[in-house]
């Protein structure tokens, strides 16, 4: 269970790879990426990776990919045009700039937008998704690139909670270099918000404990498991092994319950029952290994909360599930989607558009900049239209990866972590703003785009099935011996001996 990343070979479609992973890696780092200036940086980068993405892996299946998305930028270009433009085809003009002409007496160009020009400076943070998503399908294609980026983030993700707690213990009132002014008992590493912190170290401890239960399943036969012998297979295992990818997952998860963040700390455990049942799931016993295996995971989770969770625990008995001013905010949103449904108010205006609709049941103090739920922020911003076509995306995208989550034989951990943080941050994003700070949403949605290229099974006698099997009994010895015929004890057999009988055994 050591950290044994993929081998991966060199070729000239490697510098867009590891610029991707520097992308990644680098994405939270900023204070988040929540300003103009480091979504322009990401997007250069990612736009000269995919200048040099590599293309000889893509199937069929990926050009699909590409083109649905190729779809939501054709309905992101249209929004865009009627939004800027001072003729525009179909959105009507909004009427507050014929009103602030009569009111100043000079002539104001009018825009359907009601900030002129903002939606070309708001654009930046979905270009970047859009710009991730890609190069995760292209650059992911391959399944030995596709496993680096998901160590990238692992480990990555292992460093950002690391600080954050060890900055937590020394200086609480720091973030990097700037004073923290607000969450001043919680830790938040890099990131602003305490609610994306505690999303990104869930997210990244969902990676590490799917990595860390598939290796040791690697480490055991190959039908299913024995119950009755696991804790002796398991004390097999040398701990010098064990302590490194444990330690990540228990620094992460620490990180996780202290950002006191009750929906982040919450899905972040569903997203780790339900996976962990789902890669598991050929080897519970039938009919009832299912609900076994998820009230096991409740029941460790809620004892995680008691031990780690402490203030978790304490903000659920006192505010309950969702605070009311979020309540009256979300009803505010619908007010202004009910005034502007085919056309939005404009890209990046919902802190201008909110106030008048603002209720009277929120708490005077504060400014509300977000709507803290993207999918009603969406469609308030660009219309319903090209909010259900987003929508439609991410629903294809789900339906994608859990067909990769019940059809891969290998690598299926790759999907499985894609479709569990996807799941986790769509349902976090409902409830507050996760997947619109850049320094999360980068390298999640190159996470997404990896785990729908690596969604479909390798095709017997290309190149990229032989290495699969080349990786595949590289880690499983003994399988491959058994295959062969020989005795796994007494006789070792070569890579391209195992190889070969492996591959006669699966036709």
């Amino acid at each position: 269970m050591r950290l044994r990343l993929p081998h991966i070979r060199w070729s000239w479609s490697l510098p867009a790879a590891f610029l991707l992973y520097f992308v990644v890696a680098g994405a939270p780092f900023p204070f988040g990426s929540t300003n103009d200036l480091s979504i322009a940086f990401w997007c250069l980068c990612l736009g000269v990776a995919l200048i040099f993405a590599p293309t000889g892996d893509l199937r069929r299946q990926h050009v699909w990919l590409l083109a649905g998305v190729g779809v939501i930028v054709a309905g992101y270009a249209f929004m865009l045009h009627e939004q800027l433009s001072d003729h525009p085809w179909l959105a009507p003009l909004n009427p507050i700039w014929k009103q602030a002409s009569d009111l100043l007496g000079v002539p104001i160009a009018p825009s359907a937008s009601i900030v002129k020009n903002e939606a070309f400076f708001a654009l930046g943070a979905p270009l970047a998704n859009i710009l991730a998503i890609i190069l995760g399908i292209t650059v992911g294609a391959s399944r030995e690139r596709a496993r680096w980026l998901l160590w990238v983030i692992a480990i990555s993700g292992a460093a950002y909670a690391f600080y954050g707690i060890a900055s937590f213990l020394i200086e609480p009132t720091m973030i990097l270099w700037r004073d923290k002014t607000a969450y001043m008992g919680s830790v938040t590493g890099t990131f602003i918000n305490r609610n994306t912190a505690a999303t990104y170290f869930g997210s990244c401890a969902v990676i590490w404990m799917l990595l860390i239960l598939e290796d040791v399943r690697h480490r055991l036969p190959e039908r299913h498991i024995e119950w009755r012998r696991l804790p002796l297979e398991l004390r097999a295992i040398p701990p010098r092994e064990v302590l490194s990818p444990l330690a990540a997952l228990l620094i992460c998860l620490t990180a996780m319950f202290m950002t006191t963040s009750r929906a982040g700390v919450g899905l972040s455990l569903l997203a780790m029952i339900v996976s962990t049942t789902v890669l598991l799931r050929k080897d519970l016993p039938p009919r009832t290994g299912i609900w076994i295996s998820l009230g096991s995971g409740v029941a460790v989770a809620l004892g995680l909360l008691q031990l780690l969770g402490g203030q978790v625990s304490s903000r659920f008995d006192s505010q309950g599930l969702v605070d009311e001013g979020r309540v009256e905010a979300w009803k505010s949103t619908l007010r202004i989607i009910a005034d502007n449904p085919w056309f939005g108010t404009g890209l990046g205006t919902f802190r201008w558009a909110f106030p008048p609709y603002r209720s009277p049941n929120i708490s005077i103090s504060g400014v509300w900049d977000r709507a803290h739920s993207t999918p009603l922020e969406l469609a308030s911003d660009v219309g319903i239209p090209l909010a259900l076509l987003i929508a439609a995306g991410w629903v294809g995208m789900l339906a994608v990866l859990a067909n990769g989550v019940f059809s891969r034989r290998r690598d299926l951990v790759i999907p499985l972590a894609a479709a569990a943080t996807a799941t986790l941050s769509l349902l976090h994003s409902c409830l507050d703003f996760t997947l619109q700070i850049s320094g999360y949403a980068i390298p999640f949605f190159a996470l997404f785009g990896v785990g729908l290229a690596q969604s479909f099974r390798t095709r017997k006698g290309s190149q990229g099935f032989q290495n699969e099997l080349v990786e595949y009994t590289r880690r499983r010895p003994n399988l491959a011996a058994r295959v062969a015929g020989e005795s796994r004890k007494s006789i070792k057999v070569s890579r391209s001996e195992a190889v070969a009988s492996f591959t006669k055994s699966l036709e």
